[in-house]
């Protein structure tokens, strides 16, 4: 099964994680699609720099601090993903009561680390 995979707040520096995520899930073969605040290319995925209704997402891997997330709540809902990992640094409490009043799971949990394990 392919888990088709939203980057929210991909960068195209290299030195940030979700380029590498972006880097490490092409790599593994997993559909990836990015949004993030300037356009760019990451091992052939275009960062989104508008809020595209993605079909078919499986999950949602986050690299937006708390304060920066309450912008996406309601498209992140939305696009009604079936796991919404919060890497790092990303732990929102607030945010977790809204996947769970909307059934959405969630984990606060490392993409690179779970791509490394092959638990992803």
């Amino acid at each position: 099964m392919n888990k088709k995979t939203l980057v929210l707040g991909a960068s195209v520096k290299s030195n940030r994680y979700s380029n590498y995520a972006i880097q490490r899930l092409v790599a593994n073969n997993f559909e990836t699609v990015a949004f993030g605040l300037k356009k760019g290319i990451i091992s052939g995925v275009e960062i989104s720099t508008e809020l595209v209704p993605f079909e078919d997402i499986h999950t949602i891997t986050l690299y937006l601090n708390p304060k920066r997330q309450e912008a996406y709540y309601n498209y992140v809902v939305s696009l009604k993903p079936k796991r919404v990992i919060f890497n790092p640094g990303t732990e929102n409490p607030e945010f977790y009561n809204i996947l769970k009043e909307n059934n959405i799971p969630f984990e606060a949990a490392c993409t690179l680390v779970l791509l490394s394990t092959n638990q992803y």
